[in-house]
């Protein structure tokens, strides 16, 4: 018999489940209109079912026990909203062994303990929604799964980390270093008092691990992404990387090539005139390059309550449709079974590259440095140096043609090795055509 009511228990009242609860709330009408049933919100689960929300809930619905949602026999989905690896991955385990259908927008869980959730999903015939768990409101998950399904995916370039994108893009609209515009973030509560997950790229590279995963039809594999922050990046790199023509951003990579792919967050020299170095802010943008299709940009808002419970909603009317017309896992799971592809090592990846040195400006310094470069295959695309100061050192910029990781790794000892540089060189990788 079909349904026409669909219950749905939320555990977690934080920020996100309560824009979640406001969607279903306020919106209970229109959704019904779009799609013929109710989505009925039964019960909320939180630790704290105190505290003032702004949000008029109806009478009893709130429990501080989330076993009320779990064990309910009458609740269709469970929303997991509480974040972090545990209890998150035991409850979302228990509704799915209690074949109750999941939607998440947890992306750590996902990126690093996915693998088994999603074995059991499959195992245990429900559904397992996580289009919240990147980019907050931009469908990217749907897009990729759906929408161009018809492709093969050739690359997929991501700002997916609204935290770091506001500093850096602070740092380059102010010239100001980055701890403070890290305080000014955390002021206006864009970063948390501890904001290591975002900028050191390891939630970029939780949101990134999904969506290759997607992309490439392969098990999730956090372990082997390549991660780097954002921490080292100063206002002198950005205004060299704009007089080379670039911008800087924290961006997620994945590119496939020769049953190889490769997966790394790091702080990258964009070119300015591309329209994903145009996203500034905390918001978020997604290129994805398709055989059929082409280049193809999202943009938007990539967290927030509204925005991210849109998406969360969103997981719940698929679900539910999915449902009503007996058609559970209409679109696949994300694969847990080996894939062919393998993900290369970050030392093997070809890049063009930024170079900062800082030498002493005598006779023959270029000279030395350009040669270690070239004896390690590495061509020089274009010099910058200002600031002269006789006997004095001055920052060297070299701009690179297409380099081997590796290869740069060796150079830059070399280079750090000689008399003449007084620093660790800098280096930053480059991502555009080669001009």
């Amino acid at each position: 018999m079909v349904k026409n009511t669909i219950t749905i228990g939320i555990i977690g009242f934080g920020t996100v489940g309560s824009g979640t609860v406001k969607i279903l709330l306020n919106n209970r009408e229109i959704l019904r209109e779009r799609t013929g049933f109710d989505l009925l919100l039964r019960r909320i689960s939180d630790l704290d079912i105190g505290r003032d929300r702004g949000i008029k809930l109806p009478e009893g619905i709130l429990t501080a026990d989330a076993g009320d949602i779990l064990d309910d026999p009458d609740i269709d989905i469970v929303v997991e909203l509480i974040g972090g690896i545990y209890p998150s991955k035991d409850f979302i385990l228990r509704a799915v062994r209690n074949r109750k259908h999941v939607v998440t927008a947890n992306k750590a869980l996902l990126a690093t303990e996915g693998n088994e959730v999603f074995q059991e999903a499959e195992k245990f015939g429900v559904e397992v929604g996580f289009e919240a768990s990147v980019a907050g409101g931009i469908p990217i998950i749907k897009v990729i799964r759906e929408g161009l399904v018809a492709n093969k995916i050739l690359s997929v370039y991501g700002i997916i980390n609204g935290t770091s994108n506001y500093i850096l893009s602070r740092m380059t609209e102010e010239g100001i270093e980055f701890a403070h515009a890290l305080k000014e973030a955390q002021k206006l509560g864009y970063a948390e008092a501890d904001p290591t997950f975002d900028v050191e790229g390891i939630d970029s590279a939780h949101k990134l691990t999904i969506l290759a995963s997607l992309a490439y039809n392969m098990p999730l594999c956090y372990a082997d992404v390549y991660k780097e922050g954002i921490t080292r990046i100063t206002p002198q790199d950005i205004a060299f990387a704009s007089e080379l023509g670039y911008k800087i951003k924290l961006l997620t990579i994945a590119k496939a090539a020769d049953e190889e792919v490769e997966l790394r967050v790091h702080p990258t020299m964009i070119p300015a005139d591309y329209l994903i170095s145009k996203v500034d802010g905390v918001f978020n943008a997604i290129y994805v390059e398709g055989d059929a299709v082409g280049a193809t940009l999202y943009y938007g808002r990539g967290a927030g309550d509204l925005p991210t419970g849109s998406a969360i909603v969103s997981d719940i009317v698929d679900i539910a449709r999915n449902m009503r017309m007996g058609a559970i896992g209409r679109v696949p799971l994300i694969k847990t079974s080996p894939s062919v592809l393998k993900v290369r090592r970050m030392d093997e990846v070809q890049s063009m590259y930024y170079f900062r040195f800082s030498a002493f400006d005598s006779p023959g310094v270029l000279s030395k440095i350009s040669g270690i470069l070239g004896d390690n295959n590495i061509s020089i695309a274009s010099v910058i140096q200002k600031g002269r100061r006789v006997g004095g050192a001055v920052p060297l910029v070299v701009l690179t043609h297409r380099a081997r990781e590796k290869d740069v790794l060796r150079a830059i000892t070399s280079i750090d090795n000689l008399p003449v540089v007084t620093d660790r060189t800098h280096f930053i990788r480059v991502e555009g055509n080669e001009g």
